[in-house]
């Protein structure tokens, strides 16, 4: 069997040499690449064989493994070395970010998606697997590394040599460790000139409990010591516990949409083979696909034949719809049902915010690109929502702040989408008092997502607000200062402790509302960019919370109602109130800005009406004549307010309602 590969015009000419029996030239060497081909020729099946064989990989000789550290500690660094060393990626200058693919991701300089690479290493004439998971680091994306660790039996913690740990290095560190993996820490940065790798050795064996003899000291940046990061990976991760005869069973930990191939998965598998051809069912819809492709990601997409235990690749199935490859989805042969894989517990919303359409032109447009990209990101929530002034939109829950910014920036990058977002909110909770009202809500306890629905206080016993327990590590100088900002923000103080000389590790209980906007600017402003923050989920707690609404003339405008603590409502209302007075169009008549609790008013600002100077023309006279033109004129200004509507313009609520901290 041959097969005619042809490049350009040199076809048209190979085939008039191949007709006439002319020499082809000697064959080329498996696994050339392409371009290194002659411009046309003739291959045997046997040496037009691209595809890699996975067989030939053992399940003793796989490793699947993560890097996680703190932002900016040298991760995606490390994973270019790697994949230089490995030769996946050719060693040039020009390795920077190489897994970090998302535009956004190369604006910003950090990683938002975990992205998986197989690396192929030889050693002591073994050839060995290596599945490496390049995570994020920032906290709102915590979410992205648990996944990753799904798919793991061990991580590399990276630790910066100059920083030394960081309060998501402990993040990280207890969510391997909650996952029983095997942890290698990584000292990286050593070349730096403030570097100090015995300090942070110290400091791991005081934190982690991991002996100072099992750190590696490397320097990712030029290259050092990387190769025993690679030797310690084969050494001390063990390889995963899977079954190749049992029946296929695969966990969906990642997806992506291309718009001419469909959903492309991307899976571990735990038991069992898959290949092309095969007839796969989805545990969570109980759809039928065929495989069209499978393949593993070296860095890019590479087709293989086959796919084992043990192994973590992408498959395509012809999914053509974003719901039905669900992240945590288990998939299994046509007529070999398996118990599926317990899947990821799913994300909790820790800020809400509305998104609405610029124009409500745009609002398929702007449903699809959602649908898309939740797709890609499954730890965002999303409920259809309305309001009178922006038109039909969404609610959609968000990990953070910066997870919320991140979102809305692909979606103008990638989707070409201008949006509208609201203000962040977080999610309280009402208990409600009478059976009444428990038996019309269908439960007791009952969430608020949206400011607007808020209950009154006479339907309630008591309200709950969301508290995380925030980490905050920082040099000990600064510590009276953040000490002082977090009592600001009504934190409670859990403990103190001195991770060395000139480092303390504080543990605070946040209220959830009085970080997530401005909390962690706050916190590098003072601390000189030193101090790191990290926080988690802590449930709810009783406060005194209030619904604040924002009259104009009197008449309530639903898109600007907040939920603020009793404490400072005064100090909000006047803040927003002072915002509403800048981008307000002037009118013929005064309007009147209030904030209300109830009919109590507690902040007020007023735009001035447009007036006709009507004493122009009186030069001089008696003082009467003129106090009755002002007096006739207040009059026609006092009947206009009574008749006038205020029309709030579309880019005033733009103004108001953009994430920006209170004043």
């Amino acid at each position: 069997m041959w097969t005619l590969v042809g490049r350009g015009w040199g076809c048209a000419r190979t085939r008039a040499r191949w007709a006439t029996g002319a020499a082809l030239g000697p064959a080329p060497t498996f696994g050339a690449a392409p371009e290194s081909w002659p411009t046309c020729r003739l291959y045997s099946s046997a040496e037009f064989k691209e595809k890699l064989d996975m067989s030939r990989f053992p399940v003793e000789n796989i490793r699947n493994f993560s890097i996680v550290a703190h932002v900016d500690h040298g991760k995606s660094t490390l994973a270019d070395r790697l994949l230089e060393l490995t030769g996946a990626i050719d060693k040039t200058k020009n390795n920077k970010q190489v897994l970090d693919k998302l535009q956004v991701e190369r604006e910003r300089g950090i990683t938002v998606k975990a992205q998986t690479a197989s690396l192929f290493h030889n050693c002591e004439g073994r050839q060995y697997l290596l599945n490496l998971i390049d995570t994020p680091g920032h906290v709102d994306f915590s979410y992205e590394v648990s996944r990753s660790l799904s798919a793991c039996q061990g991580v590399l913690l990276v630790v910066d040599a100059n920083e030394g740990i960081q309060a998501q290095t402990v993040a990280n560190f207890f969510l391997a460790f909650e996952a029983q993996l095997s942890v290698i820490p990584v000292i990286n940065k050593i070349d730096l000139k403030n570097a100090d790798p015995e300090r942070v050795e110290n400091q791991i064996e005081k934190v982690f409990d991991i002996p100072s003899d099992e750190c590696i000291k490397i320097s990712a940046k030029l290259g050092t010591n990387v190769e025993s990061v690679i030797q310690a990976v084969i050494e001390r991760i063990p390889p995963p516990k899977v079954h190749r005869k049992n029946p296929l069973r695969a966990l969906v930990f990642d997806s992506t949409f291309d718009q001419y191939r469909g959903v492309i998965a991307n899976v571990a598998l735990f038991d069992g083979v898959v290949s092309k051809g095969d007839k796969i069912v989805s545990a969570h819809t109980q759809k039928t696909y065929e495989v069209n492709e499978v393949g593993v990601l070296n860095p890019n997409e590479q087709p293989t034949h086959k796919l084992y235990a043990g192994q973590v690749g992408y498959l395509i199935a012809g999914m053509k719809n974003v719901t039905e490859a669900q992240i945590g989805d288990t998939l299994y042969l046509h007529k070999q049902p398996v118990e599926p894989l317990p899947g990821f517990k799913s994300a909790k919303p820790m800020v809400f915010a509305g998104m609405y359409p610029v124009d409500q032109s745009e609002y398929n447009n702007l449903k699809s690109a959602i649908e898309k990209l939740t797709l890609n990101d499954s730890s965002v929530t999303v409920h259809r929502d309305s309001s009178l002034a922006l038109g039909a939109g969404w609610r959609l829950g968000f990990l953070g702040l910066l997870h919320m910014e991140v979102f809305n920036q692909r979606l103008e990058l990638e989707y070409n989408a201008s949006v509208i977002l609201t203000t962040p909110t977080v999610p309280y909770k009402a208990v409600l008092s009478s059976s009444k009202l428990i038996k019309e809500y269908r439960e007791k306890e009952i969430t608020i997502i949206n400011p607007a629905q808020f209950p009154d206080k006479s339907k309630v016993t008591e309200y709950l607000e969301p508290v995380v327990l925030g980490t905050i590590i920082t040099p000990d100088e600064y510590t009276g200062k953040i000490m002082m900002l977090c009592e600001a923000r009504r934190a409670v103080q859990k403990n103190m402790i001195f991770i060395d000389q000139n480092r303390v590790m504080l543990k605070y209980l946040f209220p959830l509302n009085e970080i997530v906007v401005d909390f962690y600017d706050s916190l590098k402003s003072l601390s000189s960019g030193y101090a790191s923050f990290d926080y988690e989920d802590a449930g709810y707690q009783t406060a005194e919370l209030v619904k604040m609404d924002i009259l104009l003339n009197g008449n309530n405008v639903e898109e600007l109602v907040t939920v603020v603590h009793k404490d400072k409502a005064h100090l909000i209302g006047k803040a927003i109130c002072e915002r509403l007075k800048d981008s307000l169009p002037r009118q013929l008549f005064e309007i009147a800005i209030q904030a209300a609790i109830g009919s109590k008013i507690i902040a007020r600002e007023t735009v001035k009406a447009y007036r006709k100077n009507v004493l122009a023309k009186c030069y001089g006279g008696d003082i009467t004549r003129k106090m009755k033109l002002l007096k006739r004129q207040a009059e026609g200004k006092k009947k206009l307010r009574k008749i006038g509507n205020v029309e709030v313009p579309k880019d005033a609520f733009i103004k108001v309602l953009k994430t920006q901290s209170s004043k």
